[in-house]
């Protein structure tokens, strides 16, 4: 499995097969009516049964490449770096210590290092999103009680 660190941005030919391929294969997922399907390797005629949830994933990982978007897959059990997580959340690493210190994500010590389930660092991210815009919201509203938003 890729790390963070090996993650590049698809080429124009990676991004021109991904929207031919992703077409293609979210018309058969469609009609698809088994949780197993097979599927066929053209090249070498081998024939591998896959999940079709995991089929699903692989749609979704073409549209990201047709679009350019870089992506990675981690396992949600992964531990990270206050450093990577720092990053993930767009922060510098000191706050980073600081939000694993004030108890706002939890964390595990390794020697002197602390870690952090990538999982946990996800769910931080989409907690701030929501706070923001319920605040954003709020504005929103308090400025058309106050008629300074017109409608």
């Amino acid at each position: 499995m890729e790390t963070f660190n090996n993650i590049k941005k698809p080429s124009k030919i990676e991004q021109e097969l991904a929207i031919e391929s992703y077409d293609a294969l979210v018309s058969v997922i469609d009609q698809l009516k088994l949780d197993d399907p097979e599927i066929e390797i053209e090249e070498t005629q081998e024939r591998i049964k896959i999940p079709l949830s995991a089929l699903k994933l692989l749609s979704e990982i073409l549209k990201a490449m047709s679009q350019g978007k870089l992506f990675s897959l981690v396992p949600m059990a992964t531990e990270v770096t206050t450093q990577k997580a720092a990053e993930i959340l767009g922060c510098s690493r000191p706050h980073f210590v600081k939000l694993l210190e004030d108890g706002e994500i939890d964390f595990t010590k390794v020697g002197k290092h602390r870690r952090v389930k990538f999982e946990d660092v996800l769910n931080y991210k989409e907690k701030v999103k929501k706070k923001q815009k319920q605040q954003i919201i709020d504005i929103m509203k308090s400025d058309e009680e106050l008629g300074l938003y017109d409608s």
